[in-house]
């Protein structure tokens, strides 16, 4: 097995799901900060031309986060990180797909327009800086929803830690100021998520 880990956060997912499973994955660097995943060879193996990408011992390629922790919790699935039962796997499932779809894709393309513009415009289509600005704001809004769901919970899928607080985790601290995040103020119970999942070990993989 082989993870192409590069800098940002879903690598750093994929990293820190595997940690908390004692998995060591051979990690082959790609410099995105020098486009290297947008070209030959990186390009060639993932077409879709992100980070991280996942080759298995019999040589196939597995691409996006999920599928990538989908396929390690297979091989390896104790401790359960997205579920011991149908009933876990389909709640794991279900906010993974609600923070990603809700949270991460909004908050990601958002910052790339705005941000991150100077990098990325001559790389890929970006929203205005306008259009940026109010997803922004509807994630903020989505982000709150989540927090209200929180409450009185450990974690997002009640006392079970999983990879729906992973994906949380990796993506409200990536860039941030060390020990900060991007969660907002207002977003208390997010915030005590954030924090009760910092001083894991598999944080630093």
């Amino acid at each position: 097995m082989k993870l192409y880990n590069s800098l940002g956060p879903n690598p750093h997912v994929v990293r820190m799901f595997a940690a908390e499973k004692g998995i060591a994955l051979p990690l082959e660097e790609v410099d995105v900060m020098g486009a290297a995943h947008r070209q030959p060879p990186y390009a060639t193996l993932n077409p879709m031309m992100q980070t991280p990408a996942f080759e298995t011992d019999d040589g196939q390629v597995i691409c996006e986060i999920t599928a990538i922790c989908e396929y390690l919790e297979e091989l390896h699935p104790t401790p359960a990180l997205i579920g011991a039962t149908p009933g876990e796997r389909a709640e794991t499932r279900m906010w993974c797909r609600r923070i990603d779809l809700n949270i991460i894709e909004g908050r990601s393309r958002a910052f790339r327009a705005t941000g991150a513009r100077e990098f990325y415009k001559d790389k890929i289509k970006l929203l205005s800086v306008e259009a940026a600005q109010e997803l922004f704001a509807l994630v903020e809004d989505r982000v709150l929803w989540l927090d209200g769901q929180l409450a009185g919970k450990t974690y997002v899928c009640g006392d079970r830690y999983s990879l729906a607080d992973i994906i949380l985790y990796c993506f409200m601290t990536f860039g941030a100021p060390a020990g900060g995040s991007h969660v907002p103020p207002a977003a208390r119970n997010l915030h005590a998520l954030v924090e009760r999942i910092r001083p894991r070990a598999a944080t630093a993989a």
